[in-house]
């Protein structure tokens, strides 16, 4: 049965990074029994779902995306009962759940990896992953000149000579996806996690998995959405496998792929009927500021969708990510993508580019939330959380930075833990006599959390909650329409049904409303319409 329309069209998911949301055991880690102590706050926020980035048993070398047992839970985030509880918690409040799936690769912990090592070469233990002769005299080059997404070469080798790949970091060793044992295992263990109650299944690296025949040296390092050893068409064999496994529960499950590929008409093939429900769209995380530019990632991403009978799911933020608050302030942002992995590039005056990030995030939550399809929101961006500064070397985590001899930022600052209350020690992450948070939070965020913010009309908590609340009831957003069409003066403007409309200001002037070319009145504004006119950095809805 092919999958149709589902809860995930429209639905707007939250994602938590668990080791940053909520701490309740005071160890200064983010667990389970945290985030069903904050349900309240999602379900009053108004999202549909929550995604759950990895909490099974890892070393940690990659944030828990080096799994060692995908049938458990590490003991820093809890158990399977704390996982039940949390399952029955968010269901009573209507939300539902998504975990994430880790397939591309496993820990070198896991207990498979720890047979192969133990195996000699050639053993049914070792075909499970991608193991290799090297090249050159005495097998001494790496097997082919493949590239880790983290840095470095993709071959580790081993004192026996073998060498085994690893697209990202050498503990975590790439499987082989030609195996039928590792196609059988994976979806016995998604039945595992639908048996339990889980709602969806986020696939990580989702274009990963199945490699080119031969393992062929690569004409040049590409980019890292584009490398050819990612997006092989025998992957979609994976997922209609997947596909099946789904269909059979009810109520409905869904899933997601995290494919990072440049081409929207290539991430459109993961949401085909009878593959996945949605595919994340970065085209928002790789435009620049610039309406035109905006513009166009809007219409190739709703067309390669609707080719496919799929809406978008936009994404302005998420752990991988430079926060939105201050990805779009930065050079990086006039001139095109703040690389993921580069950190923001800031120049200017500290206050300014805070104040310019911050109003751009708010223009784009509106016009991401006003637009046909699901969306996801990362944890903090509802408060408009910046990036944090810069930590000192022997805080970061990252295997990116580590890799890079520190040379290249990573993604620690864009996951320091969330601000609850203002007062409250470490901003309330944990109980009052609980460890400091594993990574600090910045002291200005005080004044940034959601007690803070909960007292603040006009806050940006305040601004998502009424932007969810339309989108949630407005009849002319309940569909796929979309009358796209440019404004006067850099503003991106386009109408949905009947009556609903939303306009972005690009420039650098107001643009009065009645150039708009809407009847409505104004209904929510990112910011102030002072003057009857739309700021810069402003997006205004109308109904």
């Amino acid at each position: 049965m092919a999958s149709g329309a589902g809860w995930g069209d429209r639905a707007l998911i939250y994602q938590i990074y668990v080791r940053s949301f909520a701490d309740a055991d005071g160890d200064g880690i983010g667990d389970l029994a945290g985030i069903r102590s904050r349900l309240d706050h999602l379900a009053g926020l108004g999202v549909d779902a929550l995604w759950l980035t990895p909490f099974y048993p890892s070393p940690m070398v990659d944030g828990g995306y080096d799994v060692a047992d995908y049938r458990g839970v590490d003991p820093r985030f809890g158990t399977l009962t704390d996982v039940d509880d949390l399952l029955a918690a968010a269901h009573d409040r209507g939300l539902r759940v998504i975990t994430d799936v880790v397939p591309n690769h496993t820990s070198d912990r896991h207990a498979w990896f720890q047979e192969a090592l133990a195996s000699r070469p050639g053993s049914a233990a070792r075909e499970r992953y991608v193991f290799r002769p090297g090249r050159g005299p005495g097998g001494a080059e790496p097997p082919n000149n493949w590239r880790s997404v983290f840095g470095g070469s993709a071959w580790t080798r081993l004192p026996d000579g073998e060498w085994y790949l690893h697209l990202f970091a050498p503990e975590q060793p790439d499987l082989d996806w030609q195996n039928p044992e590792v196609r059988a295992e994976f979806e016995d263990l998604l039945r595992f996690w639908l048996d339990r109650g889980v709602d969806g299944i986020r696939v990580d690296v989702a274009h990963g998995l199945v490699k080119p025949p031969g393992l062929p040296d690569t004409a040049f390092a590409g980019e890292s959405g584009n490398r050819p050893y990612f997006d092989q068409d025998g992957v979609h064999e994976v997922y209609r496998e997947w596909r099946k496994v789904l269909d059979s529960y009810r109520p409905e499950r869904i899933m997601v792929a995290e494919a990072r590929l440049r081409d929207v008409d290539r991430t459109a093939r993961y949401a085909r009927a009878d593959e996945m429900d949605q595919a994340f769209n970065f085209a928002f995380l790789w435009a620049p500021w610039d309406r035109d530019a905006v513009r166009d990632a809007v219409r190739r991403s709703v067309d390669a969708m609707a080719a496919v009978g799929r809406t978008p799911t936009w994404v302005i933020g998420n752990h991988d990510e430079v926060r939105a608050a201050t990805r779009l302030a930065a050079d990086g942002a006039a001139r095109g993508e703040v690389e993921w992995f580069d950190g923001p590039d800031l120049r200017g005056d500290p206050e300014s580019l805070a104040r310019t990030g911050l109003r751009r995030a708010r223009a784009m939550a509106l016009l991401s939330l006003a637009l046909p399809g699901s969306a996801y929101l990362y944890q903090g961006d509802e408060l408009g959380l910046p990036q944090a500064p810069p930590l000192p070397p022997e805080l970061h985590e990252d295997p990116i930075w580590h890799r890079s001899g520190g040379t290249r930022a990573g993604r620690d600052e864009c996951r320091i833990p969330m601000p609850w209350s203002a007062t409250a020690p470490h901003f309330g992450f944990g109980p009052p006599d609980g460890r400091a948070p594993w990574l600090p939070q910045p002291p200005s965020w005080g004044a940034l959390s959601v007690e803070a913010q909960n007292e603040r009309s006009g806050s940006t908590l305040d601004l998502y909650r009424r932007a969810i609340a339309v989108r949630r009831a407005h009849p002319d957003l309940q569909g796929a329409d979309l009358d796209l069409r440019d404004g006067p003066d850099r503003v991106l403007a386009f109408r949905r049904g009947a009556a609903f409309a939303c306009a972005v200001n690009f420039g650098d002037t107001p643009v009065p409303l009645g150039l708009l070319g809407f009847d409505g009145a104004p209904l929510l504004s990112s910011e102030p319409l002072t003057g009857g006119a739309l700021p810069p950095d402003g997006a205004v809805w109308f109904a």
